[in-house]
């Protein structure tokens, strides 16, 4: 094995090709996790477990398991019916009868556990530093920290240790270590993963997160694991325009408004480092096309406030008061000290606090539907171990200023590597961003973050080894149509819903050959175009191109109204693509807009 960190889709490739075998893999990486230095395990399967495993695999057909030989990393507050549970505390440890429900999935899509990973105790943190096994070590730096609480999680995917692994986020834990290490981590819509076989931390809002080196590895691990759990009174079942087929990497982001807090209310923290990269971050969005929108962040600041200044963490407190009330001397002292808080509080208290959450809810929705998603620094800051153990609750704080708020407000959220900078010391320091959209937007934001990833072409985690290119399922060409649109029904205007309620991606945005003449027909509502090629005396006609499923065609052509049809337009870099065409006979009552060059050009002109 010439190299230690795969992707998903590169292991599978390796064992598919026969360069080495699962055993001899997975029977590598137990060894290396063994022998880890960074204080990422609590513990780990044993050789005869593997073997187990092994067993297992050899009986089954590589081709029936999306996962087959992948090995991976749980946290230690999700249930491994194979090793006890500790949640970061000793005193706490117990042996499940059962593994959680989303372990049980990626299980049987053949993935194999290593162990159980380092986390801030009782999932009370995001900084990686409280537990009893020790502060896990940043991937890049040892003397800083690595985030938490799935501290451990996350550094193991970032060495290679494994491929990918589960975390969990409350308050911030499944993105802040993925940009503490140059990984990407997942908080899917609330209650799209299982919660069942985890210990709570504020069990209205807690999720499984993913860790993962690329987004098409989130998008099949999303796929496996977000199955729907009857036994979970918090899971919720996905929507159909939001399941895996509509992961699509987009090759530009024209036509996309993404929001940005104002000036403002960014904050760095003294780190003119971070605050330089996400200066560079909103460039590269405006050169991939995307069209950034200043937002007042004000709102979800303010609702991010309500989950440790209010009464939610009366809820940590509820998730273990049996143990905590019989002895909190078990606890690590800044973990008293945050749940022991939570006494103070009454239920008037929560009420109260509901009261203002939805109100913050009505305001942050309308900032969230005025653009495709937001994007944010994932953290403003970083810390060394010393400096935290100096000043342990307000840097902290710190840490979740931009994460605080997403599982109170219900959005989903994805972490994305987004640059390096140098400490004093010479050392390297990894920095991330976070989009984020509403509920059910998974798909949308990973698709997003495919093409950032891609652009920025990092090495994978702490390796020196690069990016693969993105993988377009095979059968994309015969399951979607791209179909290029003039008018009605680009991004924004009328008839738009009519691509995007069946499935529709956009590709991209861009123009017809030089050889076409465009018509405003008469008719409507709503107002319509037609293209006609000229080669003679055309133009090039902005155009936008879409990805439509092939399944939807049927009934989206239904729709189309004479003197228009399907047929091919030339684009401008002279491919040939589906596209509506206009019958000639219709410019005898309709007006030559081809001066405009686009639909939209026409109609801001009226």
């Amino acid at each position: 094995m010439t190299k230690s960190t795969y992707t998903i889709s590169q292991l599978r490739e390796a064992y598919l090709s026969k360069q080495f075998s699962a055993k001899q893999y997975l029977q590598q990486k137990l060894a290396a996790v063994k022998s880890d230095s960074n204080n990422c395990w609590i513990s780990t399967i044993s050789e005869q477990q593997l073997a187990d495993y092994l067993e297992g695999l050899a009986q089954q057909d590589i081709a029936d398991l999306p996962l087959y030989g992948v090995p991976f990393a749980i946290k230690d507050n999700i249930d491994l019916d194979q090793l006890q549970t500790t949640a970061g505390c000793k005193e706490y440890s117990y042996q499940p009868s059962d593994s959680a429900f989303v372990v049980k999935q990626l299980i049987a899509a053949g993935a194999v556990p290593l162990g159980k990973t380092n986390l801030d105790q009782f999932a009370t943190g995001l900084v990686g530093t409280r537990s009893p096994w020790g502060a896990v070590k940043n991937s890049f730096d040892p003397s800083m920290i690595s985030g938490g609480s799935s501290s451990g999680s996350a550094v193991s995917v970032a060495l290679g240790q494994v491929c990918f692994s589960l975390g969990t986020d409350t308050a911030g834990s499944g993105r802040v270590p993925a940009a503490l290490n140059n990984i990407l981590g997942l908080k899917a819509t609330k209650g799209l993963l299982s919660c069942s076989g985890v210990v709570p931390a504020c069990k209205s809002l807690d999720c499984v997160t993913l860790f993962a080196h690329t987004s098409d590895d989130l998008n099949v691990l999303l796929d496996v694991a977000g199955q729907y759990d009857e036994e979970d009174c918090y899971a919720r079942p996905n929507q159909a325009s939001n399941q895996a087929q509509h992961y699509q990497p987009l090759q530009e982001l024209t036509s996309l408004k993404i929001g940005v807090p104002k000036v403002s209310d960014l904050a760095f923290f003294d780190n003119p480092e971070t605050e330089k990269l996400f200066k560079q971050s909103l460039k590269q969005l405006e050169r991939l096309g995307a069209e950034l929108v200043e937002l007042d962040f004000e709102p979800f600041l303010a609702a991010a406030k309500l989950l440790y200044e209010g009464p939610w963490v009366a809820e940590r407190y509820a998730a273990i008061q049996d143990f905590f009330e019989k002895d909190p001397s078990q606890c690590l002292p800044v973990i008293q000290t945050i749940i022991g808080g939570a006494t103070k509080h009454k239920a008037v208290d929560a009420f109260k606090a509901f009261y203002q959450l939805q109100a913050y809810k009505v305001v942050c929705d309308q900032l969230v539907n005025q653009v495709d998603a937001i994007v944010t620094p994932t953290a403003g800051s970083t810390y060394s171990i010393a400096q935290l153990q100096e000043d342990p609750i307000q840097l902290n704080s710190n840490m979740g200023y931009y994460t605080n708020f997403m599982n109170l407000l219900d959005y989903s959220a994805v972490a994305v590597p987004a640059g390096f900078y140098q400490s004093q010391q010479g050392n390297t320091h990894s920095f991330g961003i976070t989009l984020f959209s509403d509920a059910y937007c998974d798909r949308k934001i990973l698709s997003m973050a495919a093409l950032i990833q891609q652009d920025n072409g990092f090495s994978l985690g702490a390796s020196k080894q690069a990016l693969p290119a993105l993988q377009t399922p095979a059968s994309i060409e015969d399951d979607y149509m791209e179909l290029a649109v003039c008018g009605a029904h680009l991004s924004g205007l009328p008839l738009n819903g009519q691509l995007t309620e069946r499935a529709g991606q956009l590709v991209k945005a861009t123009q017809s050959a030089a050889k076409y003449k465009l018509y405003a027909l008469a008719g409507g509502p709503p107002a319509r175009p037609g293209m006609i090629r000229d080669e003679e005396n055309g133009v090039a006609i902005a155009v936008e191109v879409w990805r439509l499923p092939k399944q939807h065609l049927g009934s989206f052509l239904q729709g189309i109204p004479h003197p228009l049809g399907l047929g091919k337009i030339e684009l401008s870099d002279g491919t040939w693509v589906n596209s509506f065409i206009c019958e000639g006979y219709a410019t005898n009552t309709a007006k030559d807009v081809s001066e405009f060059a686009g639909w939209r050009a026409y109609l801001a002109s009226l």
